[in-house]
């Protein structure tokens, strides 16, 4: 079989359409420097930074991975300092050392994996999950899931669940997401998802979805799949049309892009 270009995720999908609530954020020019221009030497350098935002969540998962690789971890007075060093957080900003401590602190006074039946944690750093590959009609795609946890619930469902820093609010589609590819990937069994905030404690409530609606998820995923190369190839072929194929949404979103700094319409005046 022939190279599936075509691809759909949920990256993908919060790049090509924000979250209720979150329109007035939202900026599709950052589709098109993260998927049209990336392999630039500009745009590649930014994307190879991770932003601080990034290395928080990414690091705290890392220390929720490393407290149940050696559970003694949880219990030890130094469990905190000794995850701290594994996972290299004095090499951080402070900002992100910080955060990610006071995560760390969060999770071993409330872990709340303990005792649950886990089928798989992820570190956060294994780069691209095995694609799902779906056929919505004549078109087929890879579908990408990147999954933090799933653990077996007593009465035998599944529960995914997302693990998040931050302030912003969940997203749902993201449940649904994972809810679409436990279908693929367990065809048995009944799933669930959640997602639980390790600065916030905040854990979600649970989310199912039916046919119907992973149905509609799949169906919006080829959708945005199709219309993302359709862009691509207009790019391609004319590429003075960046900002009419990727339109900009200038204003105070522009503070937290990691392409302030070569983006012509950005707002945010970068210090030198």
């Amino acid at each position: 079989m022939n190279k599936i270009w075509q691809f759909a995720s949920y990256n993908l999908l919060a790049l090509f359409s924000p979250a209720v609530g979150q329109e007035h954020w939202h900026c599709d020019m950052k589709r098109g420097f993260t998927k049209a221009r990336k392999k630039e030497l500009q745009v590649k350098a930014l994307l190879e930074q991770d932003t601080p935002w990034q290395k928080i969540g990414l690091l705290a998962q890392k220390g929720v991975y490393e407290f149940h690789r050696d559970t003694q971890l949880l219990d030890s007075s130094d469990g905190i300092e000794r995850v701290a060093e594994i996972i290299q957080l004095n090499q951080e900003s402070i900002e992100v050392q910080n955060r990610v401590t006071h995560s760390l602190e969060n999770y071993r006074k409330s872990p709340i994996l303990v005792g649950k039946n886990i089928i798989k944690l992820s570190r956060g750093d294994e780069g691209f999950p095995e694609p799902i590959l779906i056929q919505h009609g004549n078109y087929l795609f890879n579908f990408y899931a990147a999954i933090d946890c799933i653990f077996l619930e007593p009465d035998g469902r599944l529960h995914i669940l997302d693990l998040k820093t931050g302030k912003s609010e969940f997203d749902r589609r993201q449940g649904f997401i994972y809810l679409l590819a436990a279908r693929y990937l367990y065809p048995q069994q009944l799933a669930i998802a959640s997602f639980y905030n390790l600065e916030t404690c905040h854990w979600s409530d649970p989310i199912t979805a039916t046919s119907v609606q992973l149905d509609a998820m799949r169906m919006e995923l080829a959708r945005i799949s199709q219309q993302h190369q359709r862009d691509l190839w207009r790019y391609r072929q004319n590429p003075a049309d960046f900002a009419t194929i990727f339109p900009p949404n200038p204003g105070p979103s522009c503070q937290y892009c990691q392409f302030n700094s070569i983006c012509q319409f950005s707002t945010f005046e970068v210090s030198a």
